[in-house]
């Protein structure tokens, strides 16, 4: 029987051609029945549009692909559901995320996993997760939801702890952390072989090696020898290498807001030192409409269009599961004694293996103490958001503000609580679970 795949935020028309056009290639995937949510109808139609069109180009028309109006119903019988919502859009929610701390003198690069923007976009996020996950909990309950959608802890740990709906948590940074790393210093990353874990966005490249070789000390000498000499855009993680002993998975601009060490008003050179931007988001909406029309001249009625398979792991895992041959990879779970310095519960990053049986998480014992402490300090953010929002305690809002590692290393208390009544007040029709 062909699988039934659901795809929700389907109007992210490149990602959802990634992503759709990868099981379009995938032999156990061809004969897929796909169904398109998102709530703009016009962008939903064109990806619609734009999927028929490649199915038809690659894999002569096999799947069947269907726009939906009505959530139920697409989730209906689901075997997968692929999650890729954006809860509230740049404007106003992604400006009043940059912009009303800006008014507190807090900076922040990206301001979708920690932070205040991590934050709020949690917490406008897991009121429609939960919605939807009671919808599949009573039309495809043995369905697995892979969760793309930022802040990934918060999100995907908000689903894990409130449902009964297995999940898993997706993300770009393990795939490309050797790689990205070993080019950057120029060596080569071929059979290279390693270990990561930690969690999402702040996970650890623990061990690398290749042929029984620990390469670690050359990746050490090189990062020493290129932060010296010359500007480039690993300047931050190059630096928390030398300082905590360990490679971290995501990127500088990230990192620099996990930690409160890189964006300081106290220190404004180290913005320019160590390569880090705090003004982005105010070019995202023009990015946005680039976007698509990139998306317009490129896929849209594009007669001859094409794929080739991607490293995003959605359709190896789904493949995996129905044909029980094993995939590797790296997941966002639920903590059950898999960290064993990091609290049971919380959400982690750690390499899984796919089979006929499902996702299992591997064992990682202890991190080392230094890295398991940073990992915390995220943690205690991630844990009193999520509990915000389940229990509707408005006041765990306040408390994760309080505990945000690059806040609390720059605000008062007085102006974090005037910050987050601000950030409370300008997102209330996103938050049905307080009361404002």
């Amino acid at each position: 029987m062909a699988a039934k795949i659901v795809f929700i935020g389907a109007g992210s028309i490149i990602f959802v051609k990634n992503l759709i056009g990868d099981c379009l290639l995938t032999p156990a995937l061809r004969d897929a029945h796909i169904a398109l949510l998102d709530i703009d109808k016009e962008k939903l139609r064109l990806s619609e549009q734009m999927l028929k069109q490649l199915n038809n180009n690659i894999n002569e028309g096999r799947a069947e692909i269907k726009a939906y109006d009505d959530q139920r119903e697409a989730l209906r019988d689901a075997d997968f559901v692929i999650n890729a919502i954006h809860v509230g859009g740049y404007d106003p929610c992604v400006i009043n995320d940059f912009e009303i701390p800006l008014k507190y003198g807090l900076k922040q690069s990206y301001a979708d996993t920690l932070g205040m923007g991590g934050i709020f976009r949690g917490l406008r996020t897991i009121p429609v997760m939960l919605q939807i996950a009671k919808d599949m909990e009573e039309v495809c309950p043995d369905a697995w939801l892979l969760n793309y959608t930022n802040p990934m802890a918060i999100v995907t740990g908000a689903i894990q702890k409130a449902t009964s709906i297995k999940t898993v948590g997706l993300c770009h940074s393990v795939q490309i952390c050797v790689r990205d790393l070993f080019e950057g210093l120029g060596m080569d990353h071929t059979n290279v072989k390693s270990k990561i874990a930690g969690i999402n966005h702040q996970a650890w490249l623990l061990d690398v090696h290749r042929d029984g070789e620990d390469l670690y000390p050359e990746v050490k000498r090189r990062a020493l020898e290129r932060q010296a000499s010359e500007q480039h855009d690993d300047k931050v993680r190059y630096e928390i290498m030398n300082q905590f002993g360990y490679y971290v998975t995501e990127s500088t601009q990230h990192t620099a807001e996990y930690v409160p060490y890189f964006i300081k008003n106290a220190y404004p050179e180290l913005l320019d030192e160590y390569g880090v931007h705090t003004m982005m988001y105010k070019n995202w909406g023009q990015s946005q409409a680039d976007y698509w029309q990139k998306a317009m001249d490129e896929l849209l009625g594009n007669k001859g269009l094409s794929h080739e398979r991607t490293h995003e792991y959605a359709s190896y895992i789904m493949e995996a599961i129905l044909t029980d041959n094993i995939y590797k990879i790296g997941a966002n779970v639920m903590n059950n004694g898999l960290i064993t310095n990091l609290p049971d519960g919380v959400n982690v990053e750690v390499p899984c293996l796919v089979d006929g049986s499902g996702i299992t998480p591997c064992y990682i014992g202890d991190l080392p103490p230094q890295l398991a402490a940073l990992n915390r300090t995220n943690i205690n953010v991630q844990e009193l958001t999520i509990e915000a929002s389940l229990t509707g305690n408005k006041e765990h809002v306040y408390h994760a503000a309080l505990l945000d590692p690059h806040t609390s290393a720059e605000l008062s208390i007085a102006d974090i609580r005037s910050m987050v009544g601000e950030l409370l007040e300008a997102n209330r029709s996103y938050l049905p679970q307080f009361e404002i």
